[in-house]
């Protein structure tokens, strides 16, 4: 089975090695990896290849990484990607968090697993969750910040629309009340490994069978942006509790104490207090209390600007935070 691959972070990456842990069982090869171009990243801001070009150059694979797929954006670009894909004469195209649309073109182009119940089965994509529920880009973190009990993988026979296509494997995973958006993925990647091994195998063998989304119950996972870091005190702390989690690693929840810029890492709801929201009604080693709409959210993992993470009584040795000091609230700042 020739199988070409498009991703690009980690959780693309632990489904890449394990096609490439299986192939001398199920005949896999694979002749091309798409990824996106290298991008700057940490502190000294690098030029860095994704998780899948670095594990995709260690095994030697052929590499390409387009910037779009889009005629009309680079049509040149776009063409010759489309012509490395037909080149590589795969089976089928697997898709896991790859970041770039792909056109309807490029979708047909691989010869296809069989009719699964909804035509060939010629792309497939590994979604973070049991669609139709948080279709999107970041499915996980929204998930952790609605307050689901569980999320899950679904492999998803790919159409031209959003995480619409026929789903064609699902396993659900449970949400920890501990989860951050970086723990889930973790393991909602491993889920996703095993269950891409699992589709082609039952795709070699005519065993897939497709299933439409409903419509009832479709969500959409907006991509994380900057601008919905800072906490909105007004808010109930449960809420705020869960945006903290969701939001690990990116883009990390904020605070603003005065010109004090703060990350937020780590932080749990607790019964409230009689103060108005962004009051911080206690700061001790227990960690900073602050008081919102409904309870009060208890800070007890932050980071200042140019600072390290520290636990709320490490940060107050350093840096007192007085009781009824005020936490700025969006739109006040």
């Amino acid at each position: 089975m020739r199988i070409v691959f498009a991703g690009t972070p980690d959780f693309a990456a632990t489904a890449l090695r394990a096609l490439l842990s299986a192939p001398a069982r199920n005949g896999y090869q694979l002749p091309l990896v798409f990824t996106q171009p290298d991008r700057p990243a940490g502190r000294g801001m690098k030029t860095t290849p994704s998780p899948v070009k670095t594990l995709a150059l260690e095994h030697g694979l052929r590499i390409e990484s387009p910037l779009t797929f889009s005629l009309k954006r680079d049509a040149a670009g776009a063409q010759a990607a489309l012509a490395a894909l037909v080149d590589a004469r795969p089976d089928v195209l697997v898709v896991a968090a790859y970041g770039l649309i792909l056109p309807q073109a490029v979708l047909d182009v691989a010869a296809g697993l069989g009719d699964a119940g909804c035509g060939p089965v010629r792309a497939i994509n590994i979604h973070a969750s049991l669609l139709p529920r948080w279709r999107g880009a970041a499915p996980a973190a929204r998930a952790i910040e609605a307050g689901d009990t569980a999320t899950g993988i679904t492999i998803m026979q790919m159409d031209a629309g959003l995480d619409t296509g026929p789903m064609l494997l699902s396993e659900a995973l449970p949400i920890e009340t501990s989860d951050t958006a970086e723990m889930l993925t973790r393991r909602l990647a491993d889920l996703g490994a095993r269950l891409i091994v699992s589709a082609l195998e039952a795709g070699a063998s005519s065993g897939l069978r497709a299933a439409l989304q409903p419509s009832e119950g479709a969500t959409y996972a907006h991509k994380l942006d900057k601008r919905e870091a800072l906490l909105d005190w007004r808010q109930p702390a449960a809420v705020l509790a869960r945006r903290v989690r969701a939001f690990d690693p990116f883009p990390v929840a904020a605070a603003q104490l005065g010109a004090m810029n703060l990350k937020v890492w780590r932080a749990e709801a607790r019964p409230g207090r009689d103060a108005a929201p962004g009051t911080v009604v206690a700061a001790d080693r227990h960690g900073i209390r602050v008081a919102c709409a409904e309870g009060d959210l208890v800070i007890t993992e932050l980071q200042r600007a140019g600072g390290k993470r520290l636990s709320a009584s490490d940060f107050l040795a350093g840096v007192p935070v007085p009781v009824g000091s005020r936490l700025a609230l969006p739109g006040a700042v």
